[in-house]
């Protein structure tokens, strides 16, 4: 069976601790490959390598490094299908859902790509008599990634392209469950000329994580996962004194009005509510119905639930495929198992999928969903669509804002007005204006509130290149020496 390796010193190595992990696939239960868990000693070769690559690739000069993003942008689009076709096979979705996936990654390689010009400082002449001020950012050095298994391209390329183009040097644990992809990419950026070292990825669990946050020669991390390992891991990371972005999990409203097109409304739901099996940290996992619009959304999206096609992703038909492990599955389906006083309209695990291999959960839709019930308190990461029905704005509003997370939020309504008021309003670090999804584009950055994001600074974007470096300020003066004098009092600046 195939060992999925590290890469170390721009090659793959084979690991030596003996524990295996498995990586499945979940379209037919089977495994189907396996990595050896990183021990601490191999994270921390790992980390050394990019600490010895460091000094050459920070002297590297931006248009290199540049150049190394742009190279690399088109060797991953040259290799778009194998890519979307690995993260199909480990991940379950799609190779259409995969593909997409991809494209939202290659953007982030094309704004590291304008670097040069991102990166400039300020530059005051003349500050005081003779003297000069200017800004600079500078690289912190040896910097991690821990990614999670939902999305094995897409968030690596959130976090690795503006940390190298920095000058930085990075070290990627991606998720054990799907990580053949990060292989690929080391690949591919060593194609790029990115020099030896500078990328190093290692396999891995619990002890490479936790090895890379405690280790000294570790400036930075960028983590995504659930809630409470993003507080643990960012906890333990500033208490070290490292400077840390921890993304958390994640409770989507989407919230829609009396004025809304319900066609359009129940269209969009379904999109962000099921696309991925639901395993999605920007899905949409809550509806909230306001007045009239509840009866005919609720039917509206039943009628569209109906048709969605789930299967395999080798079955060119299917459009939702299955979710990540046997655990994850019997976990999603056991909130169908007790819904309490919520009614459930359609029930995913009655799907005819769901009695052949694999991991397969057919896409459910709750109504009167009560806000105590775990369908509606708990991150549930599966194809479970709640219904909530408020009978104003105002407590539509209030349910958003109260709510623990708050990574990303829709209001649909032809209201601009209301639109307008909402997006003012609400809690919650990224808004959709009939948009379900609004994962922002490339050149904004990516994350939410409140319990969604530990940390100051949100991901990718210019938050991202301003998390991978620091800020120095130069105050430089050339006198003549011959009035050089000693002057106890404050630096004037008049």
């Amino acid at each position: 069976m195939q060992e999925i390796r590290h890469w170390l010193d721009g090659t793959a190595v084979e690991g030596t601790s003996g524990r295996q992990l498995p990586v499945w696939n979940p379209a037919t239960g089977e495994q189907q490959a396996y990595v050896v868990a990183a021990t601490a000693e191999e994270t921390a070769r790992a980390i050394a390598s990019a600490k010895k690559a460091f000094p050459g690739w920070r002297a590297a000069s931006l248009s290199r490094r540049a150049e190394v993003m742009f190279r690399f942008r088109e060797l991953v689009d040259a290799n778009r299908k194998e890519i979307a076709s690995l993260i199909s096979a480990e991940h379950g979705k799609t190779v259409a859902d995969a593909a997409g996936e991809l494209a939202r990654g290659i953007e982030n390689i094309e704004f590291a790509a304008g670097a040069p010009h991102l990166l400039k400082g300020g530059y005051s002449e003349q500050a005081s008599s003779g003297v000069d001020v200017y800004s600079i950012r500078q690289p912190l050095g040896v910097v991690a990634g821990i990614t999670p298994f939902n999305f094995p391209a897409m968030v690596p390329l959130w976090m690795l392209c503006n940390a190298l183009v920095c000058g930085n040097t990075f070290v990627l644990k991606p998720s054990e469950k799907d990580p053949s992809v990060s292989l690929l990419l080391a690949d591919l950026l060593r194609q790029a000329g990115l020099p030896d070292g500078a990328f190093n990825v290692v396999q891995g669990d619990r002890e490479a994580v936790e090895t890379l946050i405690d280790h000294p020669d570790v400036q930075a991390l960028s983590f995504v996962g659930s809630t409470p390992v993003a507080q643990a891991v960012y906890e333990r990371g500033t208490k070290l004194g490292k400077r840390v972005q921890a993304l958390g999990g994640a409770k989507n409203h989407m919230v829609v009005l009396p004025d809304a097109d319900i066609g359009s409304a129940a269209d969009a739901a379904v999109s962000a509510g099921y696309g991925s099996a639901g395993e999605r940290c920007m899905a949409v996992s809550v509806v909230v119905a306001v007045g009239a619009s509840a009866d005919p959304l609720v039917e509206a999206i039943k009628e569209r639930v109906g048709r969605i096609a789930v299967g395999p992703a080798t079955d060119p038909s299917a459009e939702m495929g299955p979710l990540i492990s046997r655990e994850h599955r019997d976990k999603v389906a056991g909130y169908l198992a007790d819904p309490g006083t919520a009614e459930i309209v359609v029930d995913g695990r009655d799907a005819p999928v769901c009695d052949e291999p694999g991991f397969f959960l057919g896409a459910s839709l709750v109504d009167r969903v009560p806000t105590d019930s775990p369908l509606y308190t708990d991150e549930i990461f599966g194809p479970v669509l709640a219904v909530v029905r408020v009978d104003t704005y105002e407590q539509a509003l209030d349910l958003v804002n109260t709510n623990e997370y708050g990574n990303g939020t829709a209001i649909f309504t032809r209201d601009g007005g209301a639109a307008r008021q909402f997006q003012y309003d609400v809690l919650c670090g990224m808004v959709g204006v009939n948009v379900p999804v609004p994962v922002p584009v490339a050149y904004y950055s990516f994350g939410g509130w409140k319990s969604s994001l530990f940390g100051d600074l949100h991901m990718y974007g210019p938050e991202g290149l301003q998390f991978y470096t620091r800020a120095k300020v130069v105050t430089s003066r050339w006198p003549d020496p011959a009035t050089s004098e000693v002057d106890l009092g404050f630096p004037k600046v008049r």
